[in-house]
């Protein structure tokens, strides 16, 4: 909650910063036309991504396999989508490096353990362990 509440509020004041910064630099007009590349870019570029990432997932599905990492690399690129959407230069930044996948993996690294990922798609789910307990009728009914 309280992270929330900083970054909604933080994340505009650092935009504006950058943006009176930059429109100093290079004009206002120049400013805006750049932020509204970088999202029309930025979507295009998210789209193609997200549709190789399907691909992938599917690929990983038919090879009997867990689509974990197609799936986070999925919610990636949402977030990537959403920062691009925001009018800005820092979340645009933020944006790209989430749509590259050089460095959305070294992002993902940090936030998954890759020995347990392997270890749930090498499990046999056909298998199912049980220990067997012996009732009694009478305590059945009490």
């Amino acid at each position: 909650m309280q992270f929330t509440i900083l970054f909604l509020i933080f994340i505009p004041l650092i935009e504006i910063y950058f943006m009176i910064k930059i429109g100093a630099v290079i004009g206002a007009f120049n400013t805006i036309l750049a932020t509204l590349l970088t999202a029309v870019a930025g979507l295009y570029f998210v789209k193609l991504q997200g549709i190789s990432t399907l691909y992938s997932a599917l690929n990983s599905m038919r090879n009997e396999k867990t689509p974990f990492k197609e799936i986070l690399s999925g919610f990636c690129l949402g977030v990537a989508a959403i920062f691009l959407i925001i009018p800005g230069f820092v979340t645009d930044a933020l944006g790209i490096l989430l749509l590259i996948p050089f460095t959305r993996d070294l992002i993902l690294k940090f936030f998954i353990d890759e020995k347990n990922i392997k270890n749930s798609q090498n499990q046999n789910y056909d298998t199912i362990e049980v220990q067997a307990e012996e009732i009694d009728e009478r305590d059945r009914y009490k």
